[in-house]
């Protein structure tokens, strides 16, 4: 299972751990990834994600999955919140 959030594209970065003498080795920085269930609105039902906390913040605030998923570019979108972004906008569409 890849270390990427699925409705930012938060992902791992590189860097180097730096000692008091100096010295420089590389490391790994990932983000803090969390199984969450998210409601869609438009759907009627319960969706569940792999989200960064820090995702999971800006999708509450821009006021729940649905709008957050209207307003992200797809490059940024997992397959699957892909997926569900099409089925929102049919839902929406036919309402």
């Amino acid at each position: 299972m890849s270390r990427i959030c699925e409705l930012t594209g938060k992902g791992r970065q590189v860097g180097n751990n730096v000692s008091h003498a100096n010295n420089k080795t590389k490391r790994v920085f990932l983000p803090n990834l969390q199984n969450v269930t998210l409601m869609s609105e438009s759907l009627d039902r319960r969706v569940k994600f792999r989200v960064s906390t820090q995702g999971l913040r800006s999708v509450e605030h821009v006021g729940g999955l649905d709008n957050w998923l209207a307003k992200t570019s797809d490059d940024k979108l997992s397959t699957k919140a892909q997926k569900l972004k099409r089925e929102i906008a049919k839902a929406q569409a036919a309402n």
